[in-house]
């Protein structure tokens, strides 16, 4: 190697190292998302177990909607297998879930229900046929497991959202907010631009920003710290919610995403349903929520916004995880919009 190319490759390295001197975390930076193929007319939508057991039954408002949307359904092996809690052995769910990343046919994977399991099966799925012939997966919970592997090894955009456990059961009678929120499934997976407003709240940090969007369940994130699916959220907009948590639990995750630089150079903060867990009697915790995030992000001038219709809850809207939003954060009026 010719002396001036070795000491140009070694300057950016010092500098490396002299930022991991400091204590400073390197972040390496992405490469675009790329997003499957919208569906048509007639494509064929997967539905699988990867986490939680589900019957037949279950999944049959889900079936009905998918046909009236115009798109065929593949029922997966794992339909109606059990295994204590989840859908099937380990084995079971791996061959189920890898038959459908690997067909050609199926052109998106709805998962069925969340609960735990994804991770169980996750290092011994091979993406390569995925990455050759991408598709949409589905979900939001456990799936955070899938989102955010999937952003992070394979730079592939997926869709966070309800799964077949939360189609109404009777159309007809289902609330409005119900109905809306499965159909913006349908949206996000016909290439419909999406577009949500939501209520202003007294505490969120005003601004505007634009970047990638990644999150999910907030637990689930920090399970994944560390490992190879830990998402990169530098110059990106994070949205997180959560469920059946103690307030100090969620401080202490809050302080995981801080400590690990997860909360540095965001470009904005979506925080979206939290089902807080009651403190016991003479354990109160002494915070709530935005006391808890604000805490966190007080040093950092991006926008931050509460209430966001995303989480377990009935105003779980579909977000296209892992593409390019535009958040707009003012006292009046506040929006996502996908760029």
């Amino acid at each position: 190697m010719k002396r001036k190319n070795f000491i140009s490759s070694i300057i950016p390295l010092a500098a490396t190292f002299s930022e991991v001197a400091k204590g400073k975390t390197i972040i390496e930076p992405d490469n675009p998302t790329f997003k499957p193929p919208y569906l048509k007319q007639g494509d064929r939508i997967g539905i699988s177990c990867p986490a939680g057991f589900i019957s037949i039954a279950d999944i049959q408002p889900a079936l009905i909607k998918i046909q009236e949307w115009g798109f065929a359904s593949w029922v997966g092996e794992t339909i109606e297998k059990k295994d204590f809690t989840y859908g099937g052995t380990d084995e079971e769910r791996l061959k189920d879930l890898q038959q459908m990343l690997d067909n050609k046919m199926i052109k998106a994977i709805l998962f069925a229900r969340g609960g735990y399991g994804g991770i169980r099966i996750l290092d011994k799925l091979n993406f390569k046929k995925f990455c050759n012939n991408p598709k949409w997966l589905i979900g939001f919970s456990d799936a955070t497991v899938f989102h955010s592997h999937v952003n992070k090894k394979h730079r592939i955009a997926t869709i966070h959202s309800k799964m077949c456990n939360s189609f109404p059961s009777d159309w007809g009678k289902a609330e409005t907010i119900q109905k809306e929120t499965i159909e913006s499934i349908n949206q996000c997976l016909t290439g419909q631009r999406m577009k949500y407003l939501f209520t202003p709240n007294e505490n969120n940090k005003t601004g505007t920003c634009t970047g990638e969007l990644v999150g999910g369940n907030l637990k689930t994130l920090e399970s994944l710290a560390g490992s190879e699916s830990d998402i990169h959220t530098m110059d990106k907009i994070l949205f997180v919610e959560d469920t059946g948590e103690y307030l100090y639990s969620i401080d202490r995750m809050f302080w995981n995403l801080k400590r690990s630089g997860k909360l540095d150079k965001l470009k904005g903060l979506i925080i979206g349903g939290f089902k807080i867990k009651p403190d016991d009697a003479g354990e109160e915790f002494g915070k709530t929520i935005v006391e808890i995030v604000l805490e966190k992000v007080m040093e950092y001038n991006y926008p931050v916004c509460f209430d966001f219709p995303v989480g377990h809850q009935k105003n779980n809207f579909a977000l296209k995880c892992g593409v390019t939003h535009t958040l707009v954060v003012y006292l009046n009026e506040c929006r996502l919009s996908e760029a």
